[in-house]
């Protein structure tokens, strides 16, 4: 089986090659080396999760009926590279760089213990990992991630911004009702999202809550390495967590119903969608995370949204 998926894998993505995707219908960048947009049309969608969701958290809930009006989204994560650019011409410093909060440096993944640590050495461009520049840039912080959507919309002259965790979750279904824009099976996962799998990492080291296959990436993967989901959208399941504009909320009761950013109750702001280490029951267009506007990890990253919508 797991051979049988790399070979799927490999003689999709053989035929999806990077001018056919910057050519696709409904995509455009504000500037040659800005990240590339998707046109999302207005829809409505059933956001959150039922109780008989394999996975299911109590903060999924209720699933409500919820209208979004279009705007753009991130084909990809936003990568090292793109971030890169925003550094040197900004000469701007990271939490994790500013050791903001009460932790230095960034919480991340080591092949010594195998374990999250928060490690003083460890920011968006030194993770531990390998990454290449079309790497999603992770160990960035929501306020970093915020930081970067303000340069831009000054750089281009247009409004980018975190998507609300509405929008994130309407693109992230790609028109679907499943846990997952590929159906319900987390043994599909590899053709999709790079999560965590029976992939081998250093030291021969293995996911024990994994899975069922194989996408050889322990680590992120460059993005778009995967197949898209029905608008277009990559990674939106794995490779890197996603910040969104909300605050954190114990669950949807008093949510708004009309696809804005849910703002006003703590400081703790809503991170989506998986990460390469994630384990089937984070890896679910319902799944849900928190943390404070500070916080930085190997596995968060973000993708831009913006209210524009070409016509």
């Amino acid at each position: 089986m797991k051979k049988l998926i790399k070979i799927v894998v490999a003689t999709v993505l053989l035929f999806i090659t990077p001018f056919a995707i910057a050519q696709a219908e409904g995509t455009f960048r504000d500037c040659p080396d800005c990240p590339e947009m998707v046109s999302i049309p207005a829809g409505s969608f059933i956001m959150g999760s039922s109780p008989e969701e394999a996975g299911r958290s109590g903060n999924e809930g209720p699933s409500h009926q919820v209208s979004v009006g279009p705007f753009s989204m991130g084909r990809y994560e936003v990568t090292v590279g793109e971030f890169r650019q925003f550094v040197q011409e900004t000469q701007y410093k990271t939490d994790a760089e500013r050791n903001a909060g009460i932790f230095k440096g960034c919480k991340a993944w080591d092949v010594s213990d195998g374990t999250f640590q928060w490690r003083a050495e460890r920011r968006w461009d030194n993770t531990g990992f390998t990454q290449t520049e079309r790497q999603p840039v992770v160990c960035v912080s929501w306020n970093d991630a915020n930081a970067y959507a303000g340069w831009l919309s000054h750089k281009t002259g247009k409004a980018y911004r975190l998507p609300s965790e509405a929008e994130w979750e309407y693109t992230a279904r790609g028109k679907t009702s499943t846990s997952r824009y590929w159906g319900n099976s987390p043994s599909a996962s590899c053709l999709y999202a790079n999560v965590a799998d029976a992939t081998v990492g250093p030291g021969n080291l293995a996911w024990k809550n994994r899975n069922d296959c194989e996408d050889e990436y322990f680590f992120t993967a460059p993005v778009g390495s995967y197949l898209p989901n029905a608008f277009g959208l990559y990674d939106m399941i794995g490779n890197a967590f996603e910040w969104t504009a909300d605050s954190f909320h114990d669950d949807y009761n008093g949510a708004p119903t009309d696809g804005s950013a849910w703002q006003g109750n703590n400081g703790q702001r809503v991170f989506r969608g998986g990460s390469w280490n994630s384990e089937p029951r984070s890896a679910r267009a319902a799944a849900r995370d928190s943390a404070g506007p500070s916080f930085r990890i190997s596995s968060v990253g973000f993708r831009l949204a913006s209210s524009f919508h070409p016509e």
